[in-house]
């Protein structure tokens, strides 16, 4: 989790080939799928010197786009999680490449039925990849916008069925493409607070599961049910629900609305500190949770956000007309979601949203994680003897409880103590600790320009 089409950038690295903005010719010495699928594929349409030349040229583009844009996506796992600026050049890349594949089948797409054997599933699975540059997008800029554009692109699949003849193949991974992409939606629609789409969505998912287990005898059975329990357990937890004037149900968002800004308060003035990054981090046991999003998680990273707007929408706002060609920049705090990190990774995070935290901005960590306390009395008072919360010991996953005695006979390795902040109060830190020993991080407050 830590983690268009208009024209983002996003992640993955130095693995990623060099592309300009337009889609070179593929190389000569070039042999891949491209030669591969014109020996298969156009051989169903009669001899492969019957078929048209510009046919062929149009499939050899195809093929070509789609190894690139499988590249690139691919490419995306190689870059850092962390930083602000080193992912935006290759995710364009990649986003170029996307974008010019989904209207290349657009525009060829008789073409590619009748000579490539383009299936709809296939359409699918580049609309769904759209889909997810989008939401990752969203991970990478805290921009809520982009989920609406990542919902577009989902919300298609579902109403246009690309999947729908994926259980006639006999063929598991089809499938499992299938469910991931239901999976991936529904973390979207509970982003937007879409509930009524969510349990459609639930309700479809468990019985293309039922259906995958009844014809494949697979090991992961229990990891999708396992799904679906999550899920429910989610729905149920969030999001708060009221009762009206007129008792009809109201769903409230914890995002911010254009006209539900508060007021300041006498006496405050704009501008001297402004909230620039977040660290959430979720790590308590046995938490509501879908996904790598617990509920507290989930909450938090609404408060910090506004409501989403559609990108295409608010270019005919009026006022619009000067700048047609880029929408108002309306900046959310940049967030990092960090569920279950170990020290190693949490302090990763923080440094690099400390050293990148402009002037007159605050760093907000938000702590939802089980505590830890001290093994026994100490004869000081210092930021490491009041124990701390858990941080993940980066092995396989244990109960609560073998962790927490580790922990203790290791001298409380896998822990972020009060102290482990101090190096990072030099700038305005804002810590939120809910955990059974919360009480331990006033220590830091006491001492520090820290704001707890």
């Amino acid at each position: 989790m830590v983690r268009g089409a208009r024209q983002p950038q996003q992640p993955r690295s130095r693995l990623a080939p060099r592309l300009t903005g337009t889609v070179e010719k593929p190389p000569r010495k070039r042999k891949s799928r491209t030669e591969f699928a014109l020996k298969e594929i156009m051989s169903s349409g009669g001899a492969e010197d019957d078929i048209p030349q510009g046919e062929r040229k149009t499939v050899t583009d195809f093929c070509y786009l789609l190894d690139k844009s499988k590249q690139l996506f691919n490419g995306l796992r190689d870059l850092p999680q962390y930083g602000q600026k080193q992912w935006q050049s290759y995710f364009g890349r990649t986003f170029d490449v996307y974008t010019k594949l989904w209207k290349f089948q657009q525009q060829h797409r008789q073409v590619l039925d009748n000579r490539y054997g383009l299936k709809r599933w296939q359409i699918g699975e580049i609309a769904s990849k759209i889909g997810q540059l989008y939401y990752h997008y969203y991970l990478r800029t805290s921009e809520t916008s982009y989920l609406n554009e990542a919902f577009s692109f989902y919300s298609a699949i579902r109403q246009r069925s690309y999947y729908s003849q994926v259980n006639k193949e006999d063929r598991p991974e089809l499938v499992v493409k299938k469910l991931r992409y239901y999976a991936r939606f529904i973390v979207v629609c509970l982003l937007l607070n879409k509930m009524d789409v969510v349990k459609d969505l639930v309700k479809e998912l468990s019985d293309e599961i039922e259906d995958y287990t009844h014809r494949f005898n697979t090991e992961d059975q229990v990891e999708w049910n396992l799904v679906l329990q999550e899920v429910a357990a989610f729905i149920e937890a969030d999001p708060v629900m009221v009762l009206n004037d007129d008792n009809t149900i109201v769903i409230t968002s914890n995002r911010l609305a254009e006209t539900g800004a508060p007021l300041l308060e006498q006496g405050m003035i704009v501008g001297q500190l402004s909230l620039a990054d977040a660290l959430i981090i979720g790590n308590c046991n046995n938490q509501v949770k879908f996904s790598e999003l617990t509920v507290d998680m989930f909450r938090m990273l609404q408060a910090l956000e506004r409501e989403p707007m559609n990108l295409a929408s608010q270019m005919n706002k009026p006022g619009m007309q000067e700048s047609a060609d880029k929408p108002t920049r309306r900046e959310n705090p940049h967030k990092y979601l960090l569920y279950k990190p170990t020290f190693s990774q949490l302090y990763t995070f923080l440094a690099a949203s400390f050293k990148e935290l402009p002037a007159n901005s605050v760093l907000l960590i938000y702590l939802s994680a089980t505590g830890v306390f001290p093994t026994g009395r100490s004869d000081s008072e210092g930021p490491y003897d009041f124990g701390g919360v858990l941080t993940n010991s980066n092995r396989d996953v244990i109960n609560g409880d073998a962790i927490h005695k580790r922990n203790q006979s290791h001298k409380e390795m896998h822990c972020l103590h009060p102290g482990d902040l101090y190096p990072f109060t030099r700038k305005p830190l804002f810590v939120i600790v809910d955990s059974s020993n919360s009480v331990a991080y006033k220590v830091v407050h006491a001492s520090q320009d820290l704001m707890l």
